[in-house]
């Protein structure tokens, strides 16, 4: 029985843990590829918040297109930064189902001590892809 628990333990761990996987640079990613790469399978290839899994959430991802019309035609893009991040409780934002991707950008970034930076810089080019995307 004590190694049954010592596999299930060991299964636990290796599914919760991060995977030693190699650095990838995502500096050359346009916002629209970052976006295709990284929110379309939820989004939608439109933004319309009709992507490849969003019926297996409780919540419909929202328009993306909408977010300056919904704003009083201002698009918020420090509010759009923050939710992407993920960092930082959002609160008019709700439950979070969507990836934290500030820390998948940062792991991406490996053991770069520019990771942060690099990190940072994905998620303003997808804010300036979402700000450029929106319908009037």
């Amino acid at each position: 029985m004590k190694f049954l628990s010592h596999i299930i333990v060991g299964l636990l761990l290796s599914v919760t843990l991060p995977s030693a996987a190699p650095a990838e640079d995502l500096t050359g990613y346009s916002g629209r590829e970052l976006y295709n790469r990284f929110c379309a399978s939820c989004h939608g290839a439109h933004a319309d918040g009709n992507g490849s899994v969003a019926a297996f959430f409780k919540l419909k991802p929202p328009d993306l297109t909408g977010l300056a019309r919904r704003h009083g035609g201002q698009f918020p893009a420090e509010k759009v930064r923050q939710i992407i991040d993920g960092r930082t409780n959002v609160a008019p934002h709700g439950s979070r189902e969507m990836p934290v991707w500030g820390l998948e950008f940062i792991m991406a970034g490996g053991n770069s001590p520019d990771a942060e930076k690099q990190s940072q810089s994905v998620i303003s080019r997808l804010v300036e892809y979402l700000g450029s995307i929106q319908s009037r």
